[in-house]
């Protein structure tokens, strides 16, 4: 049995992580972002990138990277969830890497570990493992002497993206941003923001022949995003104890009411609950387990819920101020309720496994 506790190499990490981001990323600097234009936080991505070197985690050390595995992505990732961050983590170190990896390409993948590219898969944010990119919204990509013409929609970090990956006649390409018309599109999490990506006669080199590359990141980034997920949870769970300690109403604490204990505590058991979900799925991601599939479905079925769950119950136990935009709760509940459809809904991940456990349709 694989174990899922973390090691004293990941809790240092997670220490070093998190210090950086409560320096750089408070919630107040956060939501100053989500008005600005950029598409992400150039300096804090500088700073988990390169400076920590996080980027680099799962690539190989003869590749130019820290040579370890997607379980210390997976605590990277809960730090960045529990942050609401604005860098492009999830999608250049997690699911672009992972297609670069899987793929074998070298040069770009040094890049992308080193910070000094952010590579972005081309497909809609709400693809899930196993589906057809190319069924998504816009014009399917296609390839004709090296050039690359069509259109995506709901591009993640699209904006954002220095390389994008593009699934294409069966393969996988690589196209420089510079060659693409990107449109930045209303999204709910402004902190991850989508754009529509076109192509145009693109000039396209080709990275991956086959599906296999655009399959492996697509499942590993749903690993991970259950990660996120769990770190969304755990921080809207702190916030939420803390401000029912100290609120008042009636001349008592909000936090001794039976009622409040009840809910908290039975949001701490679906967080715990979820912590092993994502931790497996992390697992199964790192030792290249073919229970993978199944452990994917399982992390994004539960952990999507649970995510949203709790910045819900963020925002109503902290009462009227939960609601405002002064608050840092709405900034996690947006999080939460894109990442329950990013990668395959909830919905989606449960029909995978009741087909992956050979179960009839209800």
């Amino acid at each position: 049995m694989t174990d899922l506790l973390y090691t004293e190499i990941e809790n240092d990490l997670r220490a070093s992580v998190r210090e950086v981001l409560e320096d750089k990323a408070p919630w107040t600097a956060v939501l100053a972002g989500t008005e600005k234009d950029e598409p992400h936080d150039a300096a804090l991505w500088t700073a988990v990138a390169a400076q920590l070197g996080c980027a680099g985690l799962p690539v190989p050390e003869d590749l130019g990277g820290a040579g370890a595995s997607w379980r210390e992505t997976a605590v990277v990732m809960e730090e960045l969830g529990r942050a609401a961050a604005p860098v492009p983590f999830l999608t250049s170190s997690v699911v672009a890497t992972a297609a670069l990896l899987a793929a074998g390409e070298r040069d770009l993948l040094g890049r992308l570990a080193a910070g000094e590219a952010i590579a972005v898969l081309a497909v809609p944010f709400a693809a899930a493992p196993g589906a057809d990119p190319a069924a998504g919204p816009g014009r399917a990509p296609t390839v004709s002497g090296g050039a690359l013409t069509g259109a995506v929609a709901g591009v993640a970090d699209g904006m954002a993206a220095d390389v994008l990956l593009v699934p294409a006649a069966g393969g996988l390409y690589a196209v420089d941003a510079a060659h693409a018309r990107r449109t930045a599109v209303t999204s709910l999490d402004m902190t991850r923001r989508l754009a529509d990506v076109a192509f145009d006669g693109a000039p396209a080199r080709p990275v991956a022949d086959g599906p296999d590359a655009v399959r492996a990141a697509l499942l590993t980034g749903a690993a991970l995003l259950a990660s996120e997920q769990l770190g969304i949870a755990e921080r809207c769970l702190d916030d939420t104890v803390a401000y029912v300690k100290t609120r008042y109403q009636f001349g008592r604490q909000i936090g001794s009411y039976q009622a409040l204990k009840h809910r908290l505590a039975d949001l701490w058991t679906s967080i715990t609950q979820a912590r092993a979900a994502a931790r497996y799925a992390a697992s199964c991601a790192a030792a290249a387990d073919p229970d993978l599939p199944v452990a994917a479905a399982v992390a994004q079925a539960h952990c999507s819920a649970v995510a949203v769950k709790a910045a819900e119950e963020c925002v109503q136990m902290h009462g009227g101020i939960g609601f405002t935009w002064e608050h840092s709760a709405h900034l996690f509940l947006k999080r939460a309720k894109a990442d329950s459809i990013a990668l395959g809904s909830p919905d989606r991940h449960r029909a995978a496994l009741a087909a992956l456990a050979d179960l009839p349709p209800a």
